[in-house]
């Protein structure tokens, strides 16, 4: 497959592109920094430099035609105000699928959070609130379209631990710590099953293989 990824220098997106390209697929990285590029390249990655926060839908179109897939995998990150969380969780997320959708990658994956299914409680830090919010902006957008096959991935609290290759995937599975390894794996396994479109899917560390626990929600229809 061609798959492109948008926030391609992010911890996940980094791990993401290795295990693709070296099973074989042609994978190209969107970043915001030319100096990132290295990164990528050295992943056998084709770097792409695009601030999708000021890029037109016809540039971003360019950069998806003749991909198979799409992930979006970019967010403000740590230190980022509320502002940009709007910017990038939310409005960069729309206009990649905008451009999935126009360029005719149909398959369509994004990383999101546990917690953004309903309103922030009040006592919740204002930056992190509006984190949540664009999230969940996206992922509603997201899954409002008949033009793509998307699934909507929210993982638990991320470690840097190395992964395990178990997790627990569910439409609900409770708040718990998920490894960035085994989200990238999944994000693998779930590019490989299309019967995972259409899902809005929890994940955290478990005891169930990744395949099996991609082909149980594929099964579960």
């Amino acid at each position: 497959m061609r798959i492109v990824i948008a926030g391609g220098h992010g911890q996940i997106a980094l791990r993401l592109e290795r295990l693709l390209t070296a099973r074989g697929d042609e994978v190209a990285g969107i970043v915001r920094k030319p100096e990132q590029a290295g990164d990528l390249l050295a992943s056998g990655t084709e770097p792409v430099v695009c601030d999708l926060e000021s890029a037109s839908l016809e540039d971003v179109v360019k950069h998806l035609e003749n991909a198979d897939a799409a992930v979006f995998a970019a967010g403000a990150g740590p230190g980022s105000g509320a502002a940009r969380k709007e910017t990038v969780d939310h409005r960069s997320a729309v206009l990649f699928a905008d451009a999935a959708e126009r360029a005719g990658a149909r398959r369509f994956l994004i990383i999101s959070s546990m917690g953004a299914s309903h309103e922030p409680p009040p006592d919740t830090d204002p930056v992190f609130a509006a984190y949540l919010r664009a999230k969940a902006a996206a992922d509603d957008d997201i899954r409002a379209r008949d033009g793509l096959d998307w699934t909507v991935l929210r993982p638990g609290r991320l470690t840097n631990d190395p992964g395990t290759g178990r997790v627990k995937l569910a439409e609900h599975t409770g708040r718990a710590e998920i490894t960035r390894d085994d989200v990238a794996a999944v994000l693998v396994a779930l590019l490989d099953e299309p019967r995972t479109a259409g899902r809005t899917l929890e994940l955290i560390n478990g005891d169930t293989p990744v395949a099996d626990a991609v082909a149980a929600v594929a099964e579960r229809g």
